[in-house]
């Protein structure tokens, strides 16, 4: 799902793994910095976001004691685990270690899981949430890099009105201050990454065929119950560290259908666009912000802008401007050897 060469993405409404995922895969670039991961935000880190994928039956369809048995016969990935994580245990015994155990909806797996001891299911998750971890440890490597606006600002910043000239042309600074002002966009996108890494409803419709989402109103429960939250026994925060969690609201009208804002750097290799992939070009995305349709569940935050043809082109005219590169070593953007 993840694909260096689309900026981490993988071009398609909805991730496609041993099935179709019910939402469009966003990039890992800069979400080191991101408090809240999926589009309803069900999980509050890089290392627990991981896990998610692994046990899913739309993804990799797999369980724990699976993963975990892997890591244990495989000389390379047995070594990597010890030198970070310490001695790994005996899993040999597949009566105490069944072949496949987790606390999923597939039955056979999760009667398995209810039938080890809580010993050995606490020994399972603790390898399970440290191969979270590793993968975290990667993916905060994966950032964004410089774009021709980020080059603008500079040359703004130092004054080097030449270089204005030669990075931004009339359109594109026109499109800028439409973006914010005019159109409303920094209400949600704002920040280096450009997100306020918050939860709207913007009144997009599902995707035919998908189940009701409530969006943020249901990943706010989930979060909370996860096992591999921040406050949970498989973390390592400190107890300052967890204050999103602790203080997230849980209830009111604003949570349902409401979904996170993604960053804006990348866009020309992050399409289809919107948390369901509904819409497949930024022509489209402009359009739909502008004319603000009514949601079919919750409240739209949109107003219509009214922007004109001409505003409309300039608008995405700048936001073309915010590409730029991956900034991570050459070698992590590529297979391991």
């Amino acid at each position: 799902c993840h694909q260096p060469e689309k900026a981490f993405t993988d071009g398609l409404p909805q991730a496609q793994g041993v099935g179709r995922a019910s939402h469009h895969t966003p990039t890992i670039i800069g979400t080191a910095y991101s408090p809240w991961f999926f589009w309803d935000g069900r999980k509050d880190s890089q290392w627990s976001q991981a896990l998610g994928p692994m046990e899913s039956s739309v993804e990799h369809g797999g369980t724990r004691t699976h993963f975990a048995k892997i890591v244990v016969s495989d000389p390379a990935y047995h070594k990597a685990y010890e030198d970070i994580f310490g001695v790994l245990p005996d899993l040999t015994d597949d009566v105490r270690f069944p072949s496949n155990a987790a606390p999923i909806d597939e039955p056979v797996s999760r009667a398995a899981w209810t039938g080890m001891k809580a010993a050995d299911r606490h020994t399972i998750s603790r390898i399970y949430s440290n191969m979270g971890k590793a993968i975290s440890a990667y993916e905060r490597l994966i950032l964004p890099g410089p774009s021709r606006f980020d080059r603008y600002v500079e040359a703004v910043l130092n004054g080097n009105e030449n270089a204005q000239k030669r990075l931004f042309n009339e359109d594109e600074i026109a499109g800028l201050r439409l973006f914010m002002g005019k159109g409303n966009c920094t209400q949600c996108h704002n920040g280096p990454l450009l997100t306020n890494n918050d939860f709207h409803n913007t009144g997009l419709p599902s995707i035919s065929g998908t189940a009701k989402d409530d969006g943020r109103a249901a990943g706010v429960k989930s979060v909370k119950a996860d096992e591999f939250n921040c406050l949970g026994q498989f973390s390592d925060a400190h107890d300052g560290d967890c204050s999103e969690l602790k203080f997230a609201k849980v209830s009111g009208a604003e949570l349902m259908g409401s979904f996170k804002t993604p960053t804006l750097r990348n866009l020309t290799q992050t399409a289809p666009y919107m948390h369901d992939g509904q819409l497949s070009t930024l022509a489209a995305v402009v359009d739909f912000y502008n004319r603000a349709p009514a949601a079919l569940l919750g409240h739209s935050e949109l107003l219509p802008l009214r922007l004109s043809a001409k505003e409309v082109s300039r608008l995405e005219q700048f936001l073309l401007t915010l590409d730029g590169p991956i900034n991570a070593p050459k070698g992590y953007l590529s297979a391991p050897r």
